[in-house]
């Protein structure tokens, strides 16, 4: 066993550990200029961080050579707590995705978590575990877990009698009283619209039943399942009992998930960009395919912490390398004009000595007057810009730079989904990393 000799920094790091809670969370490991080396998950933040500190700690057996080597560059260890373990999961997934720091060789991919899908759109809504959701299902998630979400889903199966198959079953369709149902019928596992053995009021009717099951707590059936499991056990039929024990440990894990609007995972949501960007080219007549685009959103409260997001699209994909975060430093107060030039000029100033490439197209989160601001940017920078473009949130109206009238185009728009996709990235960005600032100042800023 190779002890570790602690220098002074770490004695140092040690103490600053022992306020941490006992909670779960993410520590953050930082060098000298500030900058995240590594992001780890805890279910007790203090003890799992203080570990790499111990004096008698085997380092290289327990954690391997690359965490040696990034702990001799450590100066600092911050931390953020989180409500419960599943969110611990799925914040650290996101800020590896965000951050990409150096040491950390998992969740770096475009990896996602699942969702309960419920095909809302349809006759017969059916009932799926995804990574690629319809854009018109009801979801829940996303998961942690995906082997208790593949558990409950039986479990639900029983009790709701929805299907999972992928047939296209519609209710106009008069042959499907010819139609012979799988075994999850025989079984009762399956109510089978596919072969017209119910109605699509009844139907829906039991997919409105699961929605509100998933919803609320699910007391009466956890309730009634824990007295069958106890008597179950009181007769010494333990096989039974543990068969309610399952049951009721998988229904209760369905709480353990996160949220669609919190926990985004824009992986999921991608839109397909080649005929988005054939169409593209030729709206913003360009004698060359538009390859990259850099989108910028700036987020802030009442002008506190506020910060600017850069991101990559390259061929109508995100390319994370390319994210950057920005906290504003010359302005001050309520400015999203201001703070947008500035997070321009210091992102262009490169481009515009000839050290740097352009993007072929930049996209500001905004209306006309961020993209007059935009505009004013590249004046100071005395270049002309690569194609410029904004596009507001709530009208969903896209201006363009040296074009008089602004461009309308309705919802199904493959370029307007681009757009849309490019903006709510980097909102989503700006915004995650703000929100991480206001919590707990654990990013270094660029």
């Amino acid at each position: 066993m190779r002890k570790r000799v602690l220098s002074d920094v770490d004695n140092k790091i040690r103490e600053g550990i022992k306020s941490f809670p006992t909670s779960p969370g993410l520590y953050f490991m930082k060098d000298s200029a500030g900058t995240v080396l590594y992001i780890g998950k805890a279910k007790n933040l203090r003890l799992r961080a203080a570990s790499y500190f111990q004096p008698s700690a085997d380092i290289v057996s327990s954690r391997g050579p690359k965490i040696v080597e990034m702990l001799t560059k450590v100066a600092t260890v911050d931390y953020l707590e989180t409500t419960d373990e599943v969110e611990a999961v799925l914040q650290e997934a996101r800020l590896i995705k965000d951050i990409r720091p150096p040491y950390n060789s998992d969740l770096t991919d475009d990896k996602t978590f699942p969702y309960l899908e419920i095909t809302m759109q349809e006759d017969f809504p059916g009932v799926y575990i995804t990574r690629s959701p319809g854009e018109k299902s009801r979801l829940f998630g996303p998961f942690a877990n995906v082997g208790d979400l593949r558990g409950a889903l039986v479990v639900l199966q029983k009790l709701f009698k929805f299907r999972t198959c992928r047939l296209d079953i519609q209710e106009s369709d008069e042959n499907r009283r010819f139609f012979r149902p799988c075994i999850l019928h025989s079984i009762k596992q399956c109510t089978a619209p596919c072969a017209d053995k119910t109605n699509k009021a009844d139907y829906r009717k039991t997919i409105r039943d699961l929605v509100s099951f998933l919803q609320s707590k699910r007391s009466v059936v956890l309730r009634q399942w824990k007295k069958q499991m106890d008597d179950s056990a009181g007769r010494l039929d333990y096989e039974k009992a543990s068969v309610y024990r399952d049951r009721i440990r998988l229904i209760e894990n369905l709480d353990k998930r996160g949220s669609v609007d919190k926990d985004v995972q824009p992986e999921v949501f991608a839109v397909e960009p080649k005929d988005a960007l054939e169409k593209l080219q030729k709206i913003l007549d360009s004698p060359t395919p538009i390859r990259v685009i850099e989108g910028f959103d700036i987020a802030h409260i009442a002008g506190a912490e506020t910060v600017g997001s850069l991101v990559r699209f390259i061929d109508g994909r995100p390319f994370k390398a390319g994210y950057r975060r920005y906290k504003i430093k010359t302005v001050e107060g309520v400015d999203d004009y201001a703070c947008l030039k500035e997070v321009l000029l210091r992102r262009y100033r490169y481009a515009a000595k000839g050290e740097e490439l352009w993007p072929d197209l930049v996209l500001v989160d905004g209306g006309i007057g961020q993209l007059h601001a935009a505009e004013d940017a590249f004046k100071e920078l005395k270049v002309s810009p690569p194609k410029l473009a904004s596009i507001a949130k709530k009208e969903e109206i896209i201006y363009i730079a040296g074009c008089d009238k602004p461009l309308i185009l309705p919802a199904t728009s493959p370029v307007k989904k681009l757009f849309q996709y490019v903006r709510d990235e980097a909102h989503r960005f700006a915004q995650h990393y703000h929100h991480i600032l206001r919590r707990k100042k654990t990013l270094g800023e660029d």
